[in-house]
């Protein structure tokens, strides 16, 4: 599932080229996403200029003089700026046509979303209550620290609550954690301040070089000219069961959290 590394590389990828450009066409293929694609989107997108390309947490943010289309890349979605038009693949379902150049989307299972907004974004129901951007200067470990107090539930779900950090996914929780040293089984409103301080600073960390790295690439998740990212060759944890950790040599351990895989290394983590 494409995380906020992959989310942010994407928005860098297609930006400078989306950048005051005109939207001439639209072309829905198969619109039974996650949420039915607004049937009239065509008609809705045709004339208008790409004022801004953002992201907020895992959703990229396509800014017009109208309203916004937010664009959710769910589990397997991703988006490739063309500029030689080629013949659509089966997952390919949306083109949002620039001239001579397409945004495509393609999105095997279909659990991703393009939606139309009118109004201020941050509004918008699926917006409106997430918590700070990890990379933002009001993420800190203060934040971390507030949230936990009257949490008994283990810290790594907690990392993962957006509405208490956007876009920490399971990949970068567990890779986080390691660096920070704290078992990801800890109950949350037992670790301390400074240990709040110290994982912020490795979420941050983590997340820079996934980016840096191109990002994850598990299955199938290309950049926006369709490379993949690098950045799973330099998990510690992360899928690696069994395996000796990289720091102690100790195994790292697996576990399930909330229906989600956790590594983790019993001996650097204290576990």
């Amino acid at each position: 599932m494409p995380e906020l590394p992959e989310v942010e590389i994407t928005c860098r990828g297609i930006a400078p080229y989306l950048q005051d450009a005109v939207v001439t066409g639209v072309v829905v293929r198969e619109g039974r996403l996650r949420w039915p694609v607004l049937a009239s989107l065509s008609t809705t997108l045709a004339g208008l200029t790409i004022r801004k390309v953002a992201r907020r947490a895992k959703y990229l943010l396509f800014s017009t003089d109208a309203g916004t289309l937010m664009i959710h890349l769910g589990m397997s979605g991703s988006l490739r700026f063309l500029q030689v038009e080629l013949e659509p693949e089966k997952h390919d379902h949306i083109d949002i046509v620039f001239g001579s150049n397409i945004l495509r989307y393609r999105d095997p299972r279909r659990f991703g979303a393009v939606l139309w907004h009118v109004g201020p974004v941050e509004f918008h129901p699926l917006l409106a209550s997430l918590g700070p951007e990890p990379l933002s200067d009001e993420f800190g470990g203060e934040v971390l620290y507030q949230a936990s107090r009257k949490r008994a539930s283990a810290v790594k779900l907690m990392l993962m609550d957006n509405h208490v950090v956007v876009g920490v996914g399971n990949i970068y929780a567990n890779e986080a954690l390691f660096h920070a040293g704290i078992c990801p089984t800890r109950a949350a409103n037992q670790i301390q301040r400074h240990e709040y301080e110290l994982l912020a600073v490795k979420v941050r960390q983590v997340l820079l070089s996934a980016i840096e790295a191109g990002g994850s690439t598990l299955r199938d998740f290309v950049d926006s000219r369709g490379k993949p990212g690098y950045f799973q060759q330099s998990y510690k944890v992360y899928g690696r069961q069994d395996q000796p950790c990289r720091e102690c040599g100790t195994p790292i351990r697996h576990l399930r959290q909330g229906q989600r895989s956790t590594f983790y290394c019993p001996l650097c983590q204290s576990c």
